[in-house]
């Protein structure tokens, strides 16, 4: 890709067979995604992505995204996300005492475990804690199909594994129906609440008609937790991982997680602390979205380029995050770039959540739970790379490492 791209801000490109425009300039990525956002709509990439959901944050129709993004906010904003924090601890806590000292770990289908647990026992509130664990179950095989899910159709086909499709069917359909049993046992008893499900039911409209279906609010609720479990877990992935490979920066980011969990760190209102300069910068090299698409609803004017309806409008945040013009030495992980490098708010040169109508809803409940991850797993184990152990990045539905096994020893 950036070979392809060197010195093309804009590029006619055939991708699996589709013509597309590929846009490298993040002055122009922004004005798709933001100040002229009304003029695209979804593109191949989204319908892909469709087959968790076609209703509610992933419809076609604006009004309806936007409805159901107000009525997730409640459960995803900071201040209710400050309330997660003890929860989230606990579970870091119960996956990561399982590991022996040793013995190498997956590490990505651990942080699946984590992560999932994380967003039913959050979001799915009052159930009870043997149907909390087995959904939590049942959603880490899903996340961790999803994950490894190629996105193309052709050279999806070419590079699945065998019975991957029907492993990824089988995951899906096991966790549903366990959801679809939790969405009827609420439907039967009103005076009950589940969090974020509950909202979901009790949405009606003007009339007091209920908005969404059993049905409907089951796909919602899919999509949303899978999409907030697959990409956390490819982020914990990566930082784990480099970790391990940089004993520097693992000294630093210990001393910092120690001083914030005793109240002592120094806070410096002009730059942001070392661990979260820490996670900026694994989301730099590895964002989990790497690659999205867009479609023009009209014929359009991208800059000098025009663009007729229907183009299908493609940019990577793999991309735009290593752009050396942006981020010298760009393939360095740097945590102190961002000392003197500030997130661009005229382009789209860093979009780890993505910007716009249509960015990452979740963000200040990822933000939260991947440090709290962080601090629980450091403050237990060393992780260090299994011998012989390779370690590949894989482009699938998410940027992740293809196989990564580590060995944990005893802080």
């Amino acid at each position: 890709m950036e070979s392809l791209l060197r010195g093309h801000p804009v590029r006619s490109l055939t991708v699996d067979g589709v013509d597309a425009v590929f846009v490298k300039d993040p002055v122009l990525v922004r004005r798709i995604l933001v100040s002229e956002s009304k003029h695209y709509g979804k593109g191949e990439l989204f319908r892909k992505a469709r087959n968790l959901s076609r209703v509610g944050m992933l419809s076609e129709d604006e009004a309806m995204h936007r409805h159901y993004r107000r009525l997730a906010n409640p459960y995803l904003r900071s201040t209710k996300v400050d309330e997660y924090v003890p929860a989230m601890r606990d579970i870091v806590r119960g996956v990561v005492s399982s590991w022996r000292a040793g013995n190498a770990v997956d590490i990505q289908t651990e942080m699946c475990r984590i992560s999932c647990a994380i967003a039913v026992e959050t979001l799915i509130t009052g159930l009870p804690s043997e149907t909390t664990e087995a959904l939590s179950e049942r959603l880490s095989r899903l996340a961790w199909e999803m994950i490894r899910k190629p996105l193309y159709g052709k050279s999806a086909a070419r590079a699945a594994r065998p019975g991957a499709s029907k492993r990824l069917s089988q995951a899906r359909k096991e966790f549903r129906d366990l959801l679809a049993a939790c969405i009827a046992d609420l439907l039967d008893s009103p005076e009950a609440t589940a969090g974020y499900l509950s909202a979901l039911l009790t949405d009606s409209d003007e009339k007091g008609n209920r908005v969404l279906t059993a049905d409907e609010v089951c796909e919602e609720a899919v999509m949303m937790l899978t999409a907030a479990t697959v990409t956390t877990a490819s982020v914990m992935s990566w930082a784990l991982h480099v970790l391990s490979k940089e004993p520097m920066v693992e000294e630093r980011l210990l001393k910092d997680l120690a001083q914030k969990r005793n109240g002592s760190a120094v806070h410096d209102h002009d730059a942001p602390g070392y661990t979260l300069r820490f996670l900026m910068e694994i989301l730099r090299l590895y964002p989990p979205v790497w690659i999205s698409c867009r479609k023009t609803l009209s014929d359009v004017m991208l800059g000098d380029y025009s663009l007729p309806a229907g183009t299908n409008v493609v940019f990577s945040s793999y991309l735009l995050h290593r752009d050396p013009e942006r981020y010298p030495r760009p393939h360095r992980f740097d945590p102190d770039r961002w000392l003197s490098t500030h997130p661009s708010k005229v382009d789209a040169s860093y979009i780890p959540f993505g910007i716009g109508s249509k960015g990452c809803i979740g963000e200040p409940f990822a933000w939260q739970e991947l440090e709290v991850i962080l601090d629980v797993v450091t403050q237990e184990w060393k992780l260090g790379a299994e011998p012989h152990n390779h370690v590949r990045t894989a482009p699938e539905t998410t940027l992740h490492p293809r196989r990564l096994l580590m060995v944990p020893q005893p802080r």
